[in-house]
């Protein structure tokens, strides 16, 4: 199937007879993308699910208002980034938690998610993440899983590439050090 460009499903939501189907579109387009996103975030799948809801509603009711001075797709990524740690922070005030217990508890919800399916080193990487500050954590998912430049990232944070770029390269070296003091059995 022929990926849609985003002009087209702007050009269909103007229309409101071809809204439905633009909306449509969007969601075939971006919600498994988003989804992963928000779910290395967040970790539990029922939460992810649930924001990812969150965020297409907010898309459907502000799309209208969308101006093309970013691409698409990042300012939909923001939203979700908006929402994912809004959530968390909602989640650590509710429990009183301060954020490295809130770490771990999305780190034991890992270990025990069924719908996680990686193997011990995928794991292990997954748990290493869930010890970074959030800005970083975020940085790196957005960089290393979801392959965005750093350009891309910049326009959904709000943040310098320059600090991006050194927030990447930390978040790698603590990586790398949790990964090197875990044993990794097979």
């Amino acid at each position: 199937m022929k990926q849609v460009e985003d002009s087209e499903i702007l050009e269909k939501f103007s229309n409101i007879k071809t809204r439905n189907e633009a909306f449509n579109l969007l969601l075939t387009k971006y919600q498994q993308k988003i989804y992963w996103h928000v779910r290395r975030l967040v970790i539990d799948h029922d939460d992810a699910d649930d924001l990812v809801q969150d965020v297409f509603i907010k898309v459907w009711k502000n799309l209208e208002k969308f101006r093309s001075d970013s691409q698409l797709y990042t300012w939909i990524y923001r939203i979700a980034t908006n929402e994912s740690i809004t959530f968390l922070n909602k989640k650590k005030q509710r429990n009183n938690t301060p954020l490295d217990e809130v770490s771990n508890e999305l780190s034991e919800t890992l270990i025990a998610s069924s719908y996680f399916n990686g193997d011990k080193i995928q794991m292990k990487l997954q748990q290493a993440v869930l010890t970074l500050p959030e800005k970083q954590r975020l940085i790196f998912n957005m960089k290393y899983y979801d392959d965005l430049k750093y350009e891309q990232i910049a326009d959904i944070t709000g943040t310098s590439v320059g600090a991006l770029k050194a927030s990447f390269h930390i978040a790698v070296k603590k990586i790398e050090a949790f990964m090197l003091n875990e044993d990794i059995s097979f």
